[in-house]
């Protein structure tokens, strides 16, 4: 079921980019600089293309929110680790690794720096 809400759901979105390009821009983005059209005037009728745009749109989102709601659905109560078989850690990462153990001088000199000189 998840496969054929997948599929569709991309077909959607190649649709829709296809529908959205083949519309003839209208000029003056966020409505600035609307041509002959005055304050008054409401907005003209939608185009076939627009009302496809429309379809595809929302069909998208209904896909969109089934997918969702199947991948919620199928995730139950195990974690991805649990699945994997990795033991559980509980938020607390432990390197594999031993580290050496690090030796200061007695005068509290770092390391890390030159050794001062008095």
């Amino acid at each position: 079921m998840q496969n054929v809400v997948l599929v569709v759901h991309l077909l959607l979105a190649l649709s829709l980019i296809g529908v959205v390009l083949l519309q003839r821009s209208e000029g003056g983005g966020l409505g600035i600089g609307g041509g002959a059209m005055g304050p008054q005037a409401g907005r003209p009728p939608l185009t076939g293309l627009a009302k496809l745009t429309w379809g595809f749109a929302i069909a998208f989102i209904c896909t969109s929110v089934a997918l969702t709601v199947i991948g919620a659905s199928n995730t139950g109560n195990s974690s991805v680790l649990d699945q994997v078989g990795a033991p559980a850690t509980d938020g607390v990462v432990t390197p594999d690794v031993q580290l050496p153990d690090v030796q200061l001088p007695p005068t509290g000199d770092s390391p890390l720096l030159p050794p001062r000189q008095d």
